[in-house]
């Protein structure tokens, strides 16, 4: 049996080619959108895509089931409860889709969605969004979080009484935003997921549910919008990005912190390409409704950074360019300044971190405002007292000061350091229990 494992490192999502190689034929289960690499897998093992199997209609990426059936002819088959708008071949629990002598079976696992599907095929137990390594995938994102836990705990019940040695292969690892405690790990067993997995320790139905039906992690703001685009009519490839001259628009700088702080446009957002998730990144800052072009510091990098936008479904990209009237600059702050103007209460420092980064220390005094949100206290923040933004690396730090510098306040982003660094030089970090953590 071939099976290969595909994994964005950028999202967080694994996706799936399964097939007969003496028979000649293969599935891919969870597309994304960039089909590329399942066509060269199937070629270089002998094999032709005859179908796509959808475990569900994703939230956090467009999905490649578009490309496959349109450019390459291949059926896609979901659980009808999806309502796909699009031609689809049904799966129902404990059907089974035959790829030349292999055998795949459908098991119905709703929970994150009503029409979530596993797949169990040789051993091998792909489980999409449901149960992941170390967790499981949240259940708010379709219906109400108490009706998809109730969901969810007995689906995740059902998995657990599959052979302690089946093979677990999910649909995110970690850097996803469908769960908080997925391992970074790419498979794991039933047996060693009964042992460690923390979605799988709750005695009852009612403890899982009190614990799962009230949500903190961010809710992407391009849920609505992939969801819509993943069940609807097929989406086809996109075409390259054209070079421009300039832009007067909306314009998301993907180049280093340190070349945007150097120069960049006027409103321009930075979020880096080195950096991690830039899709997901960009989708809570940018204008969702609004067009997008691209400064880049080559062609390439463009190109790579129109890939992971449009992985989140920001398919509105006007082109690319390499410069421009780089009139604006921001004024990095390194940790030794930071903690003179600290020590004289000189600065209004922004922690940028999520709640649960910072529930684990932070500095005293500090204002808490996660770096998706910074836009929205824009107008607060400027009153005339020095602001820095600061995080664990950098990464979100130079994110949040780009946001706050488009709406006119002259933020200083910690791009070298972080909290850690502080505490190392002895200041003391406040910690923060919630009620009902661990």
């Amino acid at each position: 049996m071939l099976f290969r494992q595909f994994v964005d490192d950028d999202l967080g999502c694994a996706s799936y080619l399964i097939g007969d190689e003496e028979a000649g034929e293969a599935v891919v289960v969870d597309p994304a959108f960039a089909v590329e690499p399942y066509l060269a897998e199937a070629e270089r093992s002998g094999v032709r895509i005859v179908r796509v199997l959808e475990t569900h209609t994703h939230a956090d990426h467009l999905s490649g089931h578009g490309r496959l059936a349109l450019e390459q002819g291949v059926p896609v088959s979901i659980h009808p409860l999806a309502e796909p708008e699009y031609p689809f071949d049904p799966v129902e629990d404990g059907g089974e889709v035959e790829v030349g002598s292999v055998a795949i079976r459908v098991l119905h696992t709703p929970g994150h969605r009503p029409e979530h599907c596993c797949y169990l095929v040789d051993g091998h137990l792909l489980t999409g969004d449901s149960l992941l390594i170390g967790d499981a995938a949240r259940p708010d994102l379709a219906v109400d979080a108490r009706e998809g836990a109730e969901a969810m705990f007995r689906s995740l019940q059902r998995l657990a009484g599959l052979p302690d040695g089946t093979e677990v292969d999910p649909g995110h690892v970690a850097g996803s935003l469908c769960a908080i405690g997925i391992s970074s790990a790419r498979s794991s067993t039933i047996a060693a997921e009964l042992k460690t997995n923390r979605a799988l320790a709750y005695p009852s139905e009612e403890e899982y549910v009190a614990a799962h039906a009230t949500i903190s992690a961010p809710r992407p703001p391009t849920v609505d919008r992939v969801v819509a685009l993943n069940r609807g009519p097929f989406v086809g490839a996109q075409p390259p990005l054209a070079r421009l001259e300039g832009h007067d628009g909306q314009v998301l700088d993907v180049r280093s912190p340190h070349e945007f702080a150097a120069g960049h446009l006027r409103g321009a957002l930075n979020v880096p390409l080195s950096g991690s998730s830039l899709g997901t990144k960009a989708g809570f800052v940018l204008d969702l409704e609004q067009p997008v072009a691209i400064h880049a510091s080559s062609p390439e990098e463009a190109e790579t950074a129109a890939a992971r936008l449009r992985a989140v479904g920001l398919l509105d990209l006007v082109g690319y360019f390499l410069d421009g009237p780089a009139t604006e600059t921001l004024e990095p702050i390194g940790v030794d300044e930071l903690e003179r103007l600290l020590t004289a209460d000189a600065v209004e420092l922004v922690d940028v971190r999520e709640k649960d980064e910072r529930d684990g220390g932070y500095i005293p005094e500090s204002r808490h405002i996660p770096y998706r949100l910074v836009g929205e206290f824009a107008e607060e923040l400027d009153n005339g007292r020095p602001v820095v933004t600061i995080c664990e690396s950098g990464a979100r730090a130079a994110v949040a000061a780009s946001v706050l510098a488009a709406h006119g306040v002259q933020a200083r982003p910690v791009l070298d350091g972080g909290i850690a660094d502080l505490e190392q030089r002895g200041h003391a970090l406040t910690s923060f229990r919630r009620c009902g953590s661990g």
